[in-house]
């Protein structure tokens, strides 16, 4: 590839997140060793307990919940004494809670995106809720589960969420393995992960809430429907506290932060050729968008896709290859069957702004206020609270 001389430096990049000590991918591994399960580290410092629950808050980013702590006093109590985690890449759902259920960095798991290619069929799968019946979500994901070594070793390993994720395909490729618990209310899901926890004197379960997430993406993270739905999950959270059994270890964290995006800078970038010449898939997110290039379209031409990029966008974007970003660490290590995957070129937001191509979204997507997917710390910085713990011995 010709040489540019305004490639994006890796020093003025984020940090890629740190993989094997801090992210969301050593929770689950973490919890399972605080079980005493073989084979895995207590990477965060976990205490022991026989009894663990997780609840993943979609969306609850670590700095929302400081900025808007006054509507969860229970919660933003909890935070003096908090870790902070950092999601995965992109800092979207499917890669995080890929890496949550297999313990393993995007690059080995395989979920790189929202939307990501299938290079054997050369197609774009939604991750999230659009994979093709004749994609196999073990074999796009063939890593087994911390919940499926878990239940191996004898601990009962549950999920408790909403009943239209019981049969989807990620919960089939990354969170494999639990007895699924349907429950549809906020109120049903604190119940049944109660109920669970009582019945199972060693258990190992995964709570989920996408309310905030929701309320995010159509209101905006400072809106008051955001506030309300945080207040709504503060309440639920201190019940949750009050009633698991004695003894349990109950975590709460999320998969990923939000920022919010005036509509001026949804940019729809499908309206200017130079940015797609010779692009043949655009997959990725609106903060974190890849482009795979048509294996026909030149190095030359590839390289005066991406400088068109850093002209037009300049600041606001950060414009690498795939080779780039798989040599800062974004993905961790890279498997070969998952490298074709990533796109050739990365867009990421380094400022409030998103990147949609109105050919082939659905046009509401131009109507959501809140964003994720890139590498700020709004996006990436999640809290691990932990609200109810074993009493010392």
């Amino acid at each position: 590839m010709a040489t540019s001389t305004r490639k994006t430096p890796a020093s003025a990049l984020p940090a890629a997140p740190p993989y094997g000590s801090k992210t969301i991918a050593e929770l689950l591994p973490s919890a399972a060793a605080a079980l005493g399960v073989p084979g895995f580290e207590n990477h965060l410092g976990l205490p022991a307990a026989n009894r663990i629950a997780v609840v993943m808050v979609d969306g609850l980013g670590k700095a929302l919940l400081r900025a808007r702590g006054g509507h969860a006093p229970f919660l933003r109590k909890l935070m003096e004494n908090s870790q902070t985690l950092l999601s995965s890449f992109p800092s979207t759902t499917a890669a995080s809670l890929a890496s949550l259920g297999t313990g393993l960095p995007p690059g080995q798991h395989g979920v790189v995106g929202y939307d990501a290619v299938d290079p054997a069929r050369r197609r774009v799968v939604n991750q999230l809720g659009g994979w093709p019946k004749d994609l196999d979500p073990h074999s796009w994901q063939p890593h087994p589960t911390v919940f499926e070594k878990a239940a191996a070793a004898g601990v009962h390993t549950a999920t408790v969420s909403l009943s239209q994720f019981k049969g989807s395909a990620l919960t089939a490729a990354a969170l494999r393995g639990p007895v699924f618990m349907p429950a549809e209310s906020t109120h049903a899901r604190v119940r049944a992960t109660c109920e669970v926890l009582a019945a199972n004197p060693r258990a190992l379960v995964y709570c989920y809430f996408n309310e905030l997430d929701k309320a995010g993406h159509r209101h905006g993270k400072g809106s008051a429907q955001w506030g309300n739905a945080l207040e709504d999950l503060d309440s639920l959270m201190r019940t949750l506290a009050a009633r698991v059994p004695a003894g349990t270890l109950l975590l709460l964290t999320a998969d990923h932060g939000m920022i919010d995006v005036e509509e001026k800078w949804r940019i729809d970038y499908s309206e200017f050729p130079d940015l797609l010449d010779g692009v043949e898939l655009t997959a990725g997110e609106p903060r974190g968008v890849q482009l795979h290039f048509d294996a026909r379209t030149s190095e030359d031409r590839r390289e005066a896709v991406a400088e068109a990029w850093r002209e037009r966008f300049g600041a606001k974007a950060w414009v690498l290859s795939r080779d780039e970003a798989i040599a800062h660490g974004l993905f961790g290590p890279v498997a070969e069957a998952v490298r074709e995957r990533i796109g050739d070129l990365l867009i990421l937001a380094a400022e409030d702004v998103a990147f949609l191509d109105g050919r082939r979204v659905n046009p509401a997507a131009f109507a959501m206020v809140g964003q994720h997917g890139s590498m700020t710390r709004a996006e990436c910085e999640v809290p691990l609270l932990v609200l109810a713990k074993p009493a010392k011995k």
